[in-house]
């Protein structure tokens, strides 16, 4: 009785987080532009979608900058956090507790901050003062990911390969580098997906004709969402989807016990 409560517990919960993305993608099928009543099936939807210059537009601007802020930051975290551990522990801390402050502040107070300074440097509104916001907040997600992987390493390592006579570069990227690429990569993917779906700031931060996705759906909200939003979405959840499986079918085919030939 107690598993079977549980088992109902839990599809519950799953009921509650893709039910909506379910009827999101029905939606994107229906040949009604009405939500009311349902049209028949049909891919109109979806050929208007790759015929809509905006909404294309929008999706090119926010990969773009989601890609260039997500490695911009990760390689500033990176080198922030082999700089924060060779510090002394106050310091170290002190530096950590200032650098965790922009993800506990209000998304609101980041972007009317961002704006204002941009608008104090004379700097003009566009695809770059929203890059630029990006990797601002998108450091101390990285630095996050990183230091964990940095508290493990065993700095013996280091100085053995120096005193083998590997340059300091080469000793990282053949020592050190490695150990560290789990936690870049776990950054990486973090701060490309907290571009990805920020709205706030970008909305504070760019220019008049710039838009991404966030901020086009946000416009259409309006006006009344257009049912290519339907199918540009059921795309972009299938999309991550696929990769999920893809990363976790990976490690399990490495785990998987190889056939010994005698």
């Amino acid at each position: 009785m107690k598993n079977t409560a549980k088992k109902i517990y839990i599809a519950f919960i799953f009921l509650l987080l893709y039910a909506p993305i379910a009827t999101l993608m029905v939606l994107s099928f229906n040949a009604s532009k009405t939500r009311a009543k349902w049209g028949g099936f049909t891919f109109h939807w979806y050929s208007r979608l790759f015929q809509n210059r905006e909404i294309l537009e929008a999706l090119g601007n926010t990969l773009l900058i989601a890609v260039i802020s997500a490695f911009v930051a990760t390689v500033i975290g990176t080198i922030a956090c082999v700089a924060m551990t060779g510090m002394q522990k106050r310091s170290r801390a002190i530096l950590m507790g200032i650098t965790n402050i922009p993800m506990l502040n209000a998304e609101i107070v980041t972007g009317i901050s961002l704006m204002l300074l941009f608008i104090s440097m004379g700097l003009r509104f566009g695809l770059g003062t929203i890059l630029l916001s990006h990797i601002t907040f998108n450091i101390p997600y990285v630095i996050l990911s990183v230091m964990p992987r940095m508290k493990q390493l065993n700095p013996s390592t280091y100085e053995a390969a120096l005193d083998l006579g590997a340059s300091h570069v080469t000793a990282f990227f053949k020592v050190v580098f490695p150990d560290l690429l789990p936690g870049i990569l776990s950054g990486f993917l973090m701060a490309f997906t907290m571009s990805l779906d920020d709205f706030i700031i970008t909305h504070f931060t760019k220019g008049a004709g710039v838009d991404t996705l966030s901020t086009k759906i946000y416009t259409e909200v309006k006006k009344g969402i257009k049912p290519e939003m339907y199918a540009l979405s059921t795309l972009i959840f299938v999309t991550v989807l696929l990769l999920l499986l893809l990363i976790n079918m990976a490690p399990a085919k490495n785990r998987a016990p190889k056939n010994i030939q005698k």
